[in-house]
């Protein structure tokens, strides 16, 4: 008051009359908030209270504002308005909580439990500072520990996901680790942990992930991820019917790539099974026998290629918009298939000019998804191969639903 309102507490109080007695002839709805009420002198706390609700208040909002206060500190003051406020009943006691010392969901939820029946808080917990109280973790909490605080929210919290990910694109990232809409929430990368959730997932989880509106709890895969784990996550990217044989081969690539990297990604896991898939299978249906590109300004970029194709030996030329379009475009000519392109990408394995390359592609057909990689000193025959790497995984996984024979006759009636 001193420093920054430079009056005495009388006229603070009568500023107070004043003004919520002024908002009254504007609305029946009033909410008074007094700014760093947590560092108050609790009996002129008590007052301003009496007062503000007096002349009108219909909702009293005390803030940390500057989140200083700890939980037993927050529950005492809601307390002792609640006791010793005369008037309290007639008004709706609210919170509102920084989160400077990474307090604020935890003071939010003291000031319920003493007696706060609105919170006042922020999607993903953006504000001021270090934010406000994040409303997701507290709509959550009260939900999942309604034992302890039998309330309700009101709140749709299968939106809670979406909600997030709008504020989220609209400000900044949400940490992974973020409670309740982080990526890693439903995450479970410790074997031990694995194994539990599979079995019975509330052996890890306190609440559902569909709960939030994520579709499921996602199985990070690294160096303690089990057998059983792996399957699962075999199953989950469409694998469901491979062979032991083909699981056990994948799952030996993946404890050798798992103990290299903290992280084993979907499409590590996706390119390991393919692999496996291919060994499995024995050849390629397709291979690159040969390929030239003509590249380079005031001409259409064009690329000339030879396939093997089932035994049989294609040729064709295409233009395209860029060397690996045209590539891409030979390709579907000398095998007509429909996929979609879902991720091109290089990757140099050494520096300088001469330079390994290794690029990464990946497809999709009919909620099929298969990976193919290839290095070379040539970006461009890199990139075919790849293609074909994926493409020839992808034949492998049709083979489950199209007769090898009825493939074979259907290439060759070009």
């Amino acid at each position: 008051m001193k420093h920054k309102l430079n009056k005495t507490p009388e006229q603070v109080l009568d500023a107070i009359k004043e003004s919520v007695t002024y908002a009254r002839n504007l609305t029946d709805d009033v909410e008074w908030s007094c700014e760093d009420g947590t560092r108050t002198d609790m009996d002129f706390m008590c007052k301003i209270v009496e007062t503000a609700i007096s002349s009108g208040a219909k909702t009293i909002n005390i803030p940390d504002t500057v989140g200083y206060t700890i939980p037993s500190e927050f529950t005492k003051i809601i307390t002792t308005l609640k006791n010793k406020v005369p008037n309290i009943d007639k008004a709706i006691l609210s919170v509102h909580c920084h989160n400077d010392l990474g307090l604020a969901v935890a003071n939010s939820l003291a000031g319920v439990a003493a007696g706060a029946r609105q919170v006042e808080c922020t999607i993903n917990g953006i504000g001021e500072r270090a934010g406000n109280a994040a409303l997701e973790e507290i709509v959550m909490a009260i939900r999942t520990r309604n034992d302890l605080m039998p309330f309700t929210t009101g709140i749709k919290t299968e939106l809670l996901s979406k909600a997030s990910k709008v504020v989220s694109n609209a400000t900044f990232p949400v940490q992974f680790n973020k409670a309740i809409v982080g990526k890693n929430a439903f995450a479970h990368e410790a074997g031990i942990h694995q194994d539990g959730m599979l079995k019975n997932r509330e052996t890890y989880e306190i609440m559902t992930p569909e709960s939030v509106g994520v579709k499921k709890t996602s199985l990070v895969m690294g160096k303690h991820s089990g057998r059983h784990a792996f399957k699962e996550k075999l199953n989950d990217l469409g694998y469901a019917d491979v062979t032991d044989d083909v699981i056990q081969s994948a799952f030996g690539k993946f404890k050798v790539l798992a103990d290299k990297k903290k992280h084993v990604y979907d499409d590590d896991i996706m390119a390991l099974v393919d692999d496996s898939l291919i060994s499995d299978n024995k050849i390629n249906a397709i291979n690159l026998k040969s390929l030239k590109v003509f590249a380079g300004t005031g001409e259409p970029q064009k690329a000339e290629m030879t396939l093997d194709v089932y035994g049989e030996v294609k040729s064709t030329s295409e233009t395209g918009d860029g060397p690996v379009d045209a590539i891409f475009k030979c390709i579907k000519v000398l095998y007509p298939h429909d996929v979609k392109l879902q991720l091109y990408q290089v990757h140099a394995v050494t520096e300088g000019t001469d330079a390994q390359a290794t690029v990464s592609v990946r497809i999709e057909e009919e909620g099929k998804t298969t990976v193919g990689q290839a290095a070379d000193t040539d970006t461009l025959v890199a990139s075919a191969n790849a293609y074909l790497s994926a493409l020839n995984k992808m034949i492998i996984k049709r083979k489950k639903t199209v007769p090898m024979e009825h493939e074979t006759q259907k290439v060759k009636g070009i």
